[in-house]
């Protein structure tokens, strides 16, 4: 018997050599790539870091010049804060020449003691909430351009200050340590800043009683003029923030474009550090554009290496894969003949590696694969071939026990005609069931058996049978496995009854390369899971064994792109698809068509 092999698409690929020489050229560039990437990192991770270190130092220590002018403004407070005989001259109220002494002897002195005491312009106001106290307006020297150091002090009563917003949101006392930097009133516009504090009676620790407010105003060029640009270098650019996050004083600018997080062309590395006691932030953006440059260099460098190293494995990856890939392409060519059913190819290959020994694998391989294919294939097709001798022997007893049933009956009630179509029909089912033992016949021949079985039927369920024939005439010349209508037509007389009468339809077509079946019913119908039973091929279910035998012996004749495909509906009907490719007969036969 000869064997038959189904037809593979050949799909393009790329050789092995081509493959080879890829991936030791993918291999080369990410290897180079990644040392490349990791040295520029580093180099510029190195850069950065070390710039950073030497910002953050000058950063520090501008920090600490704006905090050492803040802790002495601070210290200059606390004369005010911490003077037992300023408070004690407050506690009471005096007048006359009594408040005239306390002025000139105790208030006054200490108050101007304590604005002379720091070394750099400062307005004093201090307000209290003895009314006795006599309010004192100083002359001071306005604008912070004229280089002159302005020391003055202010007297008010505390109803100046009483409904202001900036003296509602000071927080609750505690000793010593209560005090805001903040622009209030005209500070913003005259850029200046002003530390508030209270002044406390201490009499009682446990219940500090205010008796006024004292507030130094400074110009924000004394307070920071050590947050100079130019010590960071030039196009930098420093910004000193309160806790809100508005900014209180700045110097330097950054370059068109620029912005704290940069941009592609201007990169700045940005620097913070925090006064915890003021919540100050100072910030610097410092442009990067030396490193930048550097780094250029170094990765304009790295890839004139890459390059370099490219070529070279470049070179060396072309012979190594074409090493390789002659030898793999006379494997290629073997399998390939392997692939189309030329199992007799052989391929010669001296040497001792390990090819030598893969080609007479793979030549043994060719012999033993040939020899069990031959075996397998043939074992199926008889396998298939006893299945359905099987069914047949099943089908037949029972359908000649029924035919010679009703024959009996029309010979007992003398229809004679009836009786000699039937035994007539019925020698012809027979005749094409045998079919000389060929399983490929033609599919007239088919078409004639599934008839003669209807016709012997109809004479049995008489009117209530009607069926339709179908069929293409070009369909005539070619052949078919045999007995693959009878057993669907014969299970809709057995299952698909849902009423008196049943309509079915055969059909056949030629569509492209192939034959189409059709057994269309009225029947019943079935549920997709019952479809899917008996079409499954590892199904033990002996129901449906004769439909699943078709399907395979279908596969097994023709390939896995044809078979048997069933559609159903319950209460509709059910239509069973039979696929087989166009194959014209070899010798046609003489048979008379059916009579439709």
């Amino acid at each position: 018997m000869k064997l038959i092999r189904t037809n593979r698409t050949k799909h393009r690929y790329i050789p092995i050599g081509y493959k080879l020489m890829l991936s030791y050229m993918i291999f080369i560039i990410i290897l180079v790539s990644v040392n490349g990437y990791v040295t520029q990192s580093m180099y510029d991770t190195s850069m950065r870091k070390q710039t950073r270190t030497n910002l953050q130092g000058t950063l520090l220590q501008i920090r600490d010049n704006v905090a050492y002018k803040t802790d002495d403004m601070t210290r200059i407070s606390s004369l005010l804060y911490d003077d037992y005989n300023l408070v004690q001259s407050l506690r009471t109220d005096e007048t006359g020449k009594d408040n005239y002494y306390r002025m000139i002897q105790t208030i006054i002195p200490k108050i101007e003691s304590t604005s002379r005491s720091i070394g750099f312009s400062q307005r004093l106001s201090v307000y209290f909430h003895n009314d006795s106290v006599n309010e004192i307006y100083q002359f001071r020297v306005e604008g912070g351009d004229t280089g002159l150091i302005e020391q003055t002090y202010d007297i008010y009563h505390m109803n100046r200050i009483i409904d202001q917003e900036w003296y509602k949101e000071l927080p609750e006392e505690q000793y010593s340590l209560t005090m805001q930097w903040k622009q209030v009133e005209l500070d913003a516009e005259e850029n200046r800043i002003s530390l508030i504090r209270r002044i406390v009676d201490t009499n009682n620790p446990l219940k500090l009683e205010e008796i006024g407010i004292m507030r130094l105003s400074v110009r924000l060029t004394d307070l920071f003029d050590s947050v100079d640009y130019a010590k960071l270098g030039e196009g930098s650019m420093l910004t000193v923030k309160d806790q809100e996050g508005r900014i209180l004083y700045s110097t330097g600018s950054l370059a068109a474009g620029g912005s704290e997080r940069g941009n592609p062309e201007n990169k700045y590395m940005t620097i913070e550090e925090t006064m915890a006691k003021q919540g100050w932030t100072i910030a610097a953006q410092v442009p990067m554009t030396i490193i930048d440059q550097e780094a250029k260099k170094v990765r304009t460098f790295i890839i004139g290496i890459c390059v370099l190293c490219f070529i070279l494995f470049a070179f060396a990856s072309i012979f190594i894969s074409r090493y390789f890939s002659i030898r793999i392409t006379k494997f290629v060519s073997v399998l390939n003949a392997f692939r189309e059913g030329d199992l007799h190819k052989r391929i010669a290959y001296r040497g001792k590696d390990e090819f030598s020994q893969i080609a007479t694998a793979l030549n043994g391989m060719g012999e033993d694969v040939e020899a069990l294919i031959n075996k397998v294939y043939l074992t199926q097709l008889q396998k298939k071939e006893a299945e359905l001798e099987m069914l047949q022997a099943q089908i037949n007893p029972h359908f000649l026990y029924n035919t010679l049933s009703s024959i009996n009956q029309l010979a007992k009630f003398g229809e004679n005609e009836k009786l000699q179509k039937m035994v007539v029909e019925l020698a012809k089912f027979y005749r094409l069931t045998l079919s000389s033992g060929r399983t490929l016949i033609p599919i007239s021949a088919e078409i004639e058996h599934s008839n003669a079985y209807l016709d012997i039927q109809k004479v049995k369920y008489g009117r209530r049978l009607e069926v339709i024939f179908d069929i293409d005439v070009n369909v005539w010349p070619y052949e078919t496995s045999k007995l693959i209508l009878q057993p669907f037509i014969e299970n809709v007389l057995k299952h698909a009854w849902s009423g008196d009468r049943i309509h079915i339809r055969i059909a056949a077509r030629k569509r492209g390369d192939e034959i189409w079946f059709q057994i269309i019913d009225d029947g019943m119908g079935m549920r997709p899971e019952r479809i899917k039973e008996i079409l499954n091929p590892s199904s033990e279910n002996e129901t449906g064994y004769g439909i699943r035998n078709i399907d395979q012996r279908i596969k097994l004749q023709y390939g896995h792109l044809y078979g048997v495909s069933i559609c159903s509906r319950p209460g509709i009907g059910t239509s069973v698809q039979i696929r087989i490719p166009a194959k014209e007969r070899k010798r046609p036969l003489r048979l008379a068509g059916p009579d439709f």
